[in-house]
């Protein structure tokens, strides 16, 4: 019988990856504003994001190719280029808010510098290169085994003190079963859609089909395992988010970004004593650093893939992207080192730019999944979209195309 947390390695490697620093203070700062109310949000969230990484797991059990491999020869060369700009771009903004988010996280959890700035920075280039380190010197299983430690770490401790801060349980339930967006000096919908759209992460999903090739998946068989497992990451990414939205809405406060997670921390001591606002801010560094450690591993894998197809003119099956090529290594190590010169920038203006341009890419690849998992004869007859799997992926469209357009027009009126 095969060892279940081995068939939950990779999702649990995509739950631990989406929840960074910006999702953590989106569901505190939505449930402290709107409450228990919008649950639901955060569910339809997680499953907008489950339909998301179970078609690009289909096509790539099914076709032999990655999802950015189809795409190049099935919708055009352009789109290489266009994404390979926009993951540039992405990467560094990502790769310099997680860096700037651990560092206030590990500062406040263990403070050298009497400068809150200046410990910010030190924290943050010291676990960037530890991050760099372990995933380089340690590969693949280490970085799991990592990974799975810093879940279990987030898990607990924010679901914990959820649970101790002795909520409405009957408002619990009526939040997750009535959707209801209740207004807030008219910023009711703009925080439910915010909570929606940062639950589970956004470019780092494309990275699941990567871990599966490092876990041996690479046919039509694996797929009812990778649901599997997908299912579960997605629950425990839910669980996080509703942990996180309660513990908002017990508590009264202020402010945005990583700092919303220290005064989390500080109301949460008055409620619970220092041990547990202690706690959760240790739980909230493993998220961090685990969705930075995530992204240290994963994203150059996008990266080698997409530079990689730019020589290759033949289609069907390919060796999978190898984690000791050059391209790997090299952007590995420009993502870790050079975006930390936004260290020096104020993440709440960071997170804000990285947020709008993460939120831009949801609806480009529910698009591509129309497409392209929707014609039986690029992905075969048996494995094509359902009508019900079409009509989710037509509503992430619509839904993320609106919450990209309010998330631009809430930041050119700021």
């Amino acid at each position: 019988m095969r060892n279940p947390l081995a068939i939950l390695g990779p999702g649990l490697l995509v739950a631990a990856t989406g929840v960074g620093a910006g999702d953590l203070a989106t569901a505190g700062f939505a449930g402290s504003k709107l409450g228990v109310a919008i649950l639901w949000a955060v569910l339809a969230g997680s499953f907008f994001k489950y339909v998301l990484s179970e078609g690009i797991t289909r096509w790539q059990l099914a076709t032999g190719q990655t999802l950015l491999e189809g795409a190049v020869e099935r919708l055009g060369r352009p789109v290489q280029y266009v994404f390979l700009g926009y993951l540039v771009v992405w990467s560094f903004l990502v790769a310099a808010a997680l860096m700037s988010a651990c560092g206030v996280a590990s500062h406040a959890l263990l403070t050298l510098h009497s400068d809150p700035v200046t410990g910010k920075i030190v924290h943050g280039i010291a676990w960037s290169l530890i991050g760099l380190l372990m995933v380089r010197l340690g590969g693949y299983r280490l970085f799991e085994k990592v990974m799975k430690v810093c879940i279990g770490l987030m898990f607990c401790t924010v679901v914990i003190s959820a649970v101790r801060l002795a909520p409405d349980w009957g408002d619990v339930i009526s939040g997750l079963v009535w959707p209801a967006i209740p207004e807030s000096d008219g910023q009711g919908l703009g925080w439910t859609l915010a909570l929606m759209g940062g639950v589970g992460g956004t470019v780092t999903i494309l990275c699941y089909g990567y871990w599966i090739q490092e876990e041996g998946r690479a046919s039509v068989k694996d797929l009812r395992i990778c649901r599997l497992d997908l299912a579960a990451a997605y629950v425990v990414t839910a669980l996080f988010g509703l942990a996180m939205v309660i513990i908002g809405s017990q508590v009264e406060v202020q402010g945005g970004g990583a700092t919303l997670l220290i005064r989390l921390a500080e109301r949460l001591s008055d409620s619970l004593g220092p041990l547990g606002g202690w706690a959760f801010l240790l739980g909230a560094w493993g998220a961090i650093f685990s969705s930075l450690l995530g992204a240290w591993q994963s994203i150059p894998y996008l990266f080698t893939d997409l530079t990689s197809l730019m020589g290759s003119q033949g289609s069907g099956r390919r060796r999978r992207v190898d984690p000791d090529s050059r391209l790997y290594r090299g952007f590995m190590y420009a993502m870790a080192t050079i975006p930390m010169v936004g260290l020096w920038v104020g993440f709440a203006r960071m997170q804000k730019t990285y947020a709008i341009v993460g939120v831009l890419f949801v609806p480009m690849l529910a698009a591509a999944l129309l497409r392209m998992n929707g014609k039986a004869g690029w992905i075969g007859s048996g494995y094509r979209n359902r009508p019900w799997t079409s009509l989710a992926l037509a509503s992430i469209l619509i839904f993320f195309l609106l919450a990209g357009y309010l998330a631009v027009e809430a930041a050119f009126r700021r």
